[in-house]
Order: structure tokens, then sequence, then C-alpha cells
């Protein structure tokens, strides 16, 4: 069985489908000789030339306005915005146009645009390199957020993404590009929508995504030697967004722990626990907690940005409380 980076994967996943459908090219700066900021897509400019992936001017207005352009007239672009703060610098193309394409058209239009784009902290990136906006997408109606959390998924969703008429934002978190994993050799796609029990447990659901499994599956390795069988369920999707799956966990755990790097406050954390309270809060034997970034501007300090970023030990602690004054 093999295994590859979640970086190969998502690069994998690009030259197969690029490969069967001549309409998929890729578009942004610096991608055709150096593969991206990254080096996500090194070697790609060789493989497929200037035509299909196409070097741009530092505009994420641009990027993004043309890949519209594009889509609507049957191409399938993959824009890629390096890091997930230069949304920034389209969010009237990304919000006010991709997003609301099919309904002002009634559907005789599509919009498969792809936008990629590295979300989290990472080694002291700073206040402009290291946000995280899936909760403000999630938001917006119109638009797909997919979040993988590892190689096996990261190339299942983009061949769904790639396959799809639906616009989506395909968050990568930096600190996963090295992470290497099981990677079947044939071709598969994962459904948006579907979230994944990654561990099985029966005291605590922890419900999470991108870089928070890994996390909280450290978390549960703890938790197990204490006695505490956690459930860790990987969301994939947060645009679906897979509600059942949790409150079937949480029907069957009767307590829930959110955890995502994004900020706590305003984070899609609390759009599921309410969720949740309106569907199952009979199950609950405890409040809901939600694990997050303080809400603070990310310093470029690392120690001060690994005081602010949650880890496993706060998943760990969530945990206790929600455990707290019950006999496992």
């Amino acid at each position: 069985m093999r295994e590859l980076t979640y970086a190969s994967a998502y690069a994998e996943a690009i030259r197969e489908e690029m490969e069967r459908d001549p309409n998929i090219f890729v578009l942004g700066t610096d991608i055709r000789i150096r593969g991206g900021h990254f080096g996500q897509l090194k070697d790609i400019g060789k493989t497929f030339g200037h035509k299909r992936v196409v070097d741009t001017p530092i505009s994420e207005a641009a990027m993004v306005g043309m890949s519209l352009g594009a889509a609507l007239t049957g191409l399938r672009p993959i824009c890629d915005l390096n890091f997930e703060d230069f949304y920034l610098g389209a969010m009237d193309e990304v919000v006010n146009q991709i997003a609301k394409v099919q309904y002002k058209f009634n559907g005789q239009f599509k919009c498969p645009v792809i936008i990629r784009a590295s979300s989290g902290a990472a080694r002291s990136t700073g206040p402009q390199h290291s946000q995280s906006f899936e909760a403000w997408f999630a938001h917006t109606p119109g638009l797909y957020v997919a979040m993988p959390s590892t190689p096996e998924d990261i190339k299942g969703l983009m061949k769904t993404a790639l396959r799809g008429s639906n616009p989506v934002i395909f968050s990568t978190h930096k600190m996963l590009s090295s992470l290497k994993g099981h990677v079947p050799e044939h071709d598969y796609a994962i459904p948006f929508g579907q979230a994944k029990i990654v561990k099985p447990g029966s005291d605590v659901t922890i419900a999470t995504y991108s870089i928070m499994v890994s996390k909280s599956l450290q978390a549960a390795a703890v938790l197990e030697k204490q006695g505490i069988s956690a459930e860790v369920i990987d969301l994939r999707t947060i645009a679906p967004l897979d509600l059942d799956r949790i409150a079937q966990s949480v029907r069957k755990t009767k307590r829930l722990v959110i955890a995502h790097e994004a900020y706590r406050h305003g984070g899609i954390g609390a759009e599921i626990a309410a969720s949740i309270g309106e569907t199952v809060f009979d199950y609950l034997d405890a409040p809901i907690m939600r694990v997050g970034s303080k809400h603070s501007v990310m310093p470029v300090s690392p120690i001060l940005q690994d005081a602010i970023t949650p880890n496993q030990n706060d998943v760990i602690a969530a945990v206790n409380s929600v455990m707290e004054g019950v006999k496992v």
C-alpha cells in the first residue's frame, strides 16, 4: 500500500484530472515555472505548457475575475491564491459574483471555479499570512468549502471539486503539506458533505477538520489512557456540513467537543453547537464545548503564536470539562 504526502496527493489529483479533462487549467502567480509559492504544483508547467498553466500578475481580483469569465465559457479553472489571506483582495469577485452566478442566471450558467489557498498559522508567518476564513465562506450561499486533513482526502475531495459544477473554496493547511498517508492507486472521488469517523468512541464526540484532526487524534490517544473513549469525526467539508453524522454520534456519546484552528469567536463551531443543540439537546449530558484560536491578531513571535492557536492539550481540557462529574 503506497504512501504520499498531502502535497503530493494534491498535485497528483490535479495532474490526473487535467489529463482527463482538457478544459481544466491552472492560473496563479509563479505557477508555471515555480509551481506556486510552496512549489505545490512543481513541474506542472513543463507537463501541460503555458496554455493550461497560466502565470498571472499579482492581483487576486484579476485572478478570480478571470476564473469567473473562463468558467462561464465552459472551462474549469483552478485559481491558486497561495495564502488564504489573499482572498481579501478579491472578495467582491468571490462573494458577489462567483457565489451568485447560478442563482442570478436561473441555473443556465454553471460556475465550476476552484480557488485553492493555504490557511492557518505556521512558522511565524504573522498577522497577514496565518488566517483561516472558512466560517466566512461557509456563511455565503453558493460556495462550497472543502478542508481536507489527509493525503487520501485531499486527492478525493479535489477530484470531486473538479468534476462538479459549483464554485469551491479549497483550503489546505500549511502545516499538513509534509503529512504522509495512504492514498489509493485506483481512481476515486470523495463526495462533499460526508463526514468520516476516524476514531470510534463511546464517551464523547470530537467534531473537527483540517489540522485539528491530527491534534484531536493525539488528544484521543491520551484520553484513552485516562479511560475516556473519544469518537473523532473528520468533517472534511464545512459547506455542505454533515450535521447528521455529528448528531448520530452525539446520540451515542451524549457529549460534544468541536475543535478548529480558526477563531473560536464566531467560528463554524458556534454554528455546529447551535444546530446540535436544536436537534439532539435531550441527548446531551453536558454543555457543548468549543476549541479554537484565541481572539487576537496572530503575532510573529512563535511563542505567542503557539499561545493563541489550539493544540491537543486544549482538546483534552475541553473533553475533561464535559466529562467532569461523570464516572468512566
